[in-house]
């Protein structure tokens, strides 16, 4: 990108939202620029009425397409298909078949009702909330262990969740699974031992060289702070 040439994409997030980085690697798997608008949450950026015009949920991400009248979407399964359905025409990071398109979104549903919610609750019990509630963390912990049984008896026959390579199915996924491996899952369960197939799923997806290369954009603000 020439130093005049602005960046395509506008996307706000948070340094270490795991929900923003995925967006990051989608748009780096199909080269496209964009700039990121960290929010700083302990001055409620992401409350202010600005931000709230664009996200009224007052979440990350937000995406804005300046390619594309400005148009403005959150909701980061929403961005990821949006972004595969206007941009990647080569059918690199999607699913081509009608059928296959409706078995993404099957697993980007999946992800973003089983995986997010319940590995988000786990990290406010365990890491936030100013109180140990045992049975919260224990509730939130063995529905991260039920969310990765599943995956692990799909992978059982499969390398990828959608088809014969890495689609937005899997990369959904990598940004919630490398917090949850360091921080959620109880310190009992040893994931490369105990969920085999998950974890080599999960090296795959992170030897993706977007998704490494993003990882380094992640831990180069690590080390500003």
């Amino acid at each position: 990108m020439s130093g005049t040439q602005e960046p395509q994409f506008t996307i706000y997030s948070h340094a270490s939202g795991p929900n923003g980085w995925r967006v990051v690697y989608v748009l780096k798997a199909l080269s496209l620029t964009y700039r990121t608008i960290y929010l700083d949450f302990t001055k409620g950026e992401h409350k202010s009425a600005e931000y709230l015009s664009l996200n009224p949920n007052g979440r990350i991400p937000t995406l804005i397409d300046h390619s594309n009248n400005d148009i403005t979407i959150f909701e980061s399964n929403a961005i990821l298909t949006y972004l595969v359905e206007k941009y990647d025409h080569g059918h690199r990071i999607s699913a081509e078949s009608e059928e296959g398109r409706i078995q993404q979104l099957q697993w980007l549903f999946f992800q973003g009702t089983g995986q997010g919610p319940y590995f988000g609750q786990a990290a406010w019990f365990k890491l936030f909330h100013p109180e140990k509630i045992p049975s919260a963390i224990e509730r939130y912990e063995k529905e991260i262990l039920r969310v990765l049984q599943v995956l692990e008896s799909v992978l059982e026959s499969k390398e990828w969740l959608n088809g014969e390579k890495a689609t937005i199915a899997d990369i959904a996924w990598v940004s919630w699974n490398s917090f949850a491996f360091e921080a959620l899952v109880p310190e009992e369960v040893d994931i490369p031992t105990q969920l085999p197939r998950v974890w080599r799923w999960h090296q795959r997806l992170l030897a993706l060289p977007y998704i490494a290369e993003a990882i380094k954009e992640k831990e180069a603000l690590g080390n500003e702070a």
